[in-house]
């Protein structure tokens, strides 16, 4: 696991902000480890499973464009245009074209790819809940989700 111990030269940088930088950092990537298993079952990257949940999670007809979908996601264009065109392969998503604009293809959940992201969030949900349930007792939840929250609403530009 691991520790602060092993960054005393980064805590020497700020000792109440390094910390809480790097237990965030670690939490996140260990909050990543029970997916695993499901991705893997249902054959999914983390990029592609962000991308068919962010489709599953957006208005009826499950359709966003491009740019859209860049906001929502930690992806480079780039990399964006190669997880949709591995999706769009699989039958996942399907790329629209637009009778008003040519340039812009909205992106849709296919039937199959909203199945599937159902099934694997599902399983994520049951996997995550479980390892919190087992770390954190119901009150401690609820103080980090408030926690995050105000993290996540605050705007870091405003400092």
């Amino acid at each position: 696991m691991n520790s602060l111990q092993h960054h005393h030269w980064d805590v020497s940088l700020d000792p109440h902000t390094v910390p809480v930088f790097l237990w965030l950092q670690w939490a996140h990537r260990r909050s990543l480890q029970p997916m695993q298993p499901t991705l893997a079952r249902h054959g999914l990257s983390s990029a592609e499973f962000d991308l068919l949940a962010t489709l599953r999670n957006a208005e009826p007809e499950h359709t966003l464009t491009p740019s859209q979908l860049l906001t929502q996601m930690l992806l480079t264009s780039g990399g964006l245009s190669k997880v949709m065109a591995q999706l769009e392969a699989r039958g996942l998503i399907a790329r629209l074209c637009r009778d008003d604009d040519r340039r812009i293809k909205p992106v849709r959940l296919t039937t199959d790819g909203k199945a599937l992201i159902e099934q694997a969030m599902a399983e994520t949900v049951a996997n995550a809940g479980e390892w919190l349930r087992g770390a954190l007792t119901a009150e401690e939840r609820s103080q980090l989700i408030g926690l995050l929250m105000q993290l996540v609403h605050t705007d870091v530009t405003a400092q």
